[in-house]
C-alpha cells in the first residue's frame, strides 16, 4: 500500500463561507443606489427595476457547483426580466426563465474574473440593467493524507496530510489543525472502520480522500472454549494455566455456538424473545478472570447455523429469515445438519441480530469479535432459495455484513475476525466466501485448515490427516498469497483433535510449524472437547 492516498476531486457549494475577497460592483449608464443584503447583491436604478443576483457569495465567487446550476436573477416584475440579454464578457450566456426568476448557466467558464451584465429593454417601470464582476474558482484544494498505523483499537489514533489551499480540514468529522503551508493534524479518539478527510477552500469547493488507518491484531495464540465448557471446572482451570504458563495469550469464548445458544445473559430483545440466552457463564466476570491471567477473550459468534432462530422464525411466521428450498419449503441443509439449521443471511432482521449480538459483546469488553458459519449452506445453490437477496451475489452480500459489522466492532475497541472454510480460498462460490473481497473487510481471516477435512489428493498430499505438515503449509501459502493486497491477516484454526488419525503433541506441534514456515505466528486450536495438548506449545517470549 502506497504511503499516502490522493484524492478524487468533487466540487461541493458552501454558500456559508462566502470569499472575502473584494467587491466590484461596475453600473452602467444609469444613476443607482446599491445594497448588499445576507449574501444577496440588490440594484436599484432611478427609473428602473430592482434586480437581484443570487447564487454568488457576497464577495462574488462562483463555485464548481454555481457554476453548475447558475445564478439567479430576479424582478419584482416578472415582465421586466422577459427578453432580458445576459452576456458574460460581451458574450450571450444561456438563460432558464421561470416566472420572475431568470436562471444564467455559468457552466464552461474558465476559473478567473468575468463581468456579468443582465440588461432589459424595459417595461411600464423602464429599462434597468446590472453588471457584476465574477471570479470564477472551481478548483477543488489538493488533498492528500498520509497511512496511518495505530497502536491500539481502544486509544487515540492521529491522522496527518496535506491540504493545499484549503481554509478547513476535517477527518471523520473532526475538525483539523491547518498550517500556513497546508499540513494538517487531528487526533481521533479511536482508530475509525473507516475515516474520510474533507478539505475546503474559501470558495466552498471541497476535496476528499480516505484516511487510511491500520491497527494490527497482535500475535494471537487461543484455544476454543464453549460455553458450558467454560462454567467446567475440570475444562476451565487447564485453559488458565496455559495462559499462566505464557503458551497462550488468549481464549476463544463462544458468544453463540452452532445451537443457536448464546452462553450468557444477552440482552438483545430477539435473543431473549426466542429463548436463545442461556446464561452458562457471566461474561463480565469471565473477561475479568482471562485478562488477569494475561490474555485476551475471542467472542465467536456463529452466524447463519442457527437451529434456534430459525425454528422460532418459521414457527412465528418469519420465514424469509429462513432459508427456504426454490418452492417456499425451508431448506434442510441435508442429513449433515437437520431440517431448520440455517438462517437467511441476506434477510434483514437476520443481519440485524448478528449486527447487535457484535455490538453488546463489544461493549462487555469481549476484545475480538470471530464469526463462523457466516455463509451458505453447502450444497448445489440451485436448491436454495434466499428471500430478499435480489440481484446481489451470496458473496457480495455476507462481505457487506461482514464491513458493518467491523465498523460497529471498531467503535468499542474489539478487532474483527471471519472463519472460512479451507477450500474458499480457490473455491469462493462453494458457499459464498470469497476470501478476496472477506480480507477487505476485516481485521483477519481465520481459515479451517484442518488436515482430517481435507480431501485425498488435496494440494498433492496423497493422505492430508497422516501428514499434517505439508497440507497445513501449502494450504496456507494460498490465503497468504490471496489476501496479500489487503491489511487482513492470517490466523489458523489448526487440528487439536483426532478424527480417524491419532493427534496428540507431535502432529499438533506440526501444524504450528507450518503456519510458522508460511509467517504466520497466530493461531487458534480447535477440540469440540476442550482438552488441548499443551505439550505442542511452547512459552511466548
Amino acid at each position: 500500500m502506497s504511503a499516502s492516498s490522493t484524492s478524487s476531486a468533487s466540487a461541493d457549494s458552501s454558500r456559508g463561507r462566502a470569499a472575502r475577497r473584494p467587491l466590484v460592483i461596475l453600473l452602467a449608464g444609469v444613476l443607482a443606489m446599491v445594497l448588499v443584503v445576507g449574501g444577496v447583491l440588490l440594484v436599484r436604478q432611478h427609473s428602473g427595476v430592482d434586480f437581484q443576483l443570487a447564487g454568488a457569495s457576497a464577495g462574488g465567487v462562483v463555485n464548481a457547483d454555481v457554476g453548475k446550476h447558475g445564478v439567479e436573477v430576479t424582478a419584482p416584475d416578472g415582465e421586466s426580466l422577459h427578453g432580458a440579454e445576459v452576456t458574460v464578457d460581451g458574450k450571450r450566456m444561456p438563460v432558464r426563465s421561470t416566472g420572475r426568476h431568470l436562471t444564467v448557466g455559468l457552466s464552461g467558464l474558465r476559473d478567473g474574473t468575468h463581468e456579468l451584465k443582465v440588461a432589459s429593454e424595459g417595461s411600464m417601470f423602464g429599462g434597468s440593467e446590472l453588471t457584476r464582476r465574477l471570479t470564477v474558482d472551481t478548483t477543488p484544494p489538493k488533498l492528500t493524507v498520509a497511512d496511518t498505523e495505530g497502536r491500539s483499537l481502544r486509544g487515540p489514533v492521529t491522522v496527518k496530510g496535506r491540504a493545499q489551499d484549503a481554509t478547513e480540514v476535517t477527518v471523520a468529522g473532526r475538525k483539523a489543525h491547518v498550517a500556513k503551508d497546508g499540513t494538517f493534524t487531528v487526533t481521533l479518539p479511536r482508530p475509525p472502520a473507516e475515516a474520510t478527510a474533507v478539505a475546503t477552500d474559501e470558495a466552498g469547493n471541497t476535496a476528499r480522500a480516505d484516511a487510511v488507518i491500520t491497527v494490527r491484531r497482535p500475535e494471537l495464540r487461543a484455544v476454543h472454549v464453549s460455553g458450558q465448557a467454560w462454567a467446567s471446572d475440570q475444562l476451565r482451570k487447564p485453559v488458565l494455566k496455559l495462559l499462566k504458563e505464557h503458551k497462550l495469550n488468549a481464549v476463544q469464548l463462544d458468544i453463540k455456538d452452532e445451537l443457536g445458544e448464546i452462553g450468557y445473559d444477552s440482552k438483545v430483545p430477539l435473543a431473549k424473545k426466542i429463548g436463545a440466552a442461556k446464561g452458562y457463564y457471566d461474561a463480565k466476570k469471565a473477561i475479568k478472570e482471562i485478562h488477569a491471567a494475561g490474555g485476551s477473550v475471542v467472542g465467536r459468534i456463529v452466524a447463519f447455523r442457527d437451529p434456534i432462530l430459525a425454528s422460532a422464525s418459521w414457527k412465528d411466521g418469519h420465514r424469509d429469515r429462513v432459508v427456504q428450498t426454490p418452492d417456499g419449503g425451508p431448506y434442510g441443509g441435508g442429513s449433515k445438519y437437520g431440517s431448520l439449521s440455517f438462517t437467511n443471511f441476506a434477510d434483514k432482521e437476520v443481519r440485524q441480530y448478528h449486527l447487535d449480538l457484535a455490538t453488546e459483546a463489544a461493549k462487555l469488553g469481549f476484545d475480538d469479535i470471530l464469526y463462523d458459519y457466516i455463509r451458505r449452506p453447502d450444497g448445489k445453490i440451485s436448491t436454495m432459495s434466499f428471500p430478499g437477496l435480489g440481484k446481489t451475489s451470496p458473496e457480495d452480500s455476507i462481505a457487506h455484513l461482514v464491513a458493518q459489522t467491523r465498523t460497529v466492532a471498531r467503535e468499542h475497541g474489539a478487532f474483527l475476525g471471519v472463519s472460512v472454510f479451507g477450500v474458499a480460498v480457490t473455491r469462493p462460490k462453494e458457499i459464498a466466501q470469497d476470501i478476496g473481497k472477506l480480507a477487505e473487510q476485516t481485521d483477519y481471516i481465520a481459515p479451517m485448515v484442518y488436515p482430517s477435512h481435507w480431501a485425498a489428493g488435496e494440494y498433492g498430499v496423497s493422505d492430508p490427516n497422516s501428514h499434517p505438515y505439508p497440507i497445513t503449509k501449502k494450504s496456507l501459502a494460498d490465503f497468504v498469497k490471496k489476501t496479500r493486497h489487503t491489511d487482513a491477516q492470517i490466523v489458523p484454526w489448526l487440528q487439536d483433535f483426532s478424527l480417524g488419525v491419532s493427534y496428540g503433541d507431535a502432529e499438533v506441534a506440526a501444524q504450528i510449524r507450518a503456519a510458522a514456515d508460511d509467517g504466520i505466528h497466530s493461531f487458534l486450536l480447535w477440540n469440540p472437547a476442550v482438552r488441548y495438548h499443551g505439550g505442542a506449545l511452547k512459552p511466548m517470549e
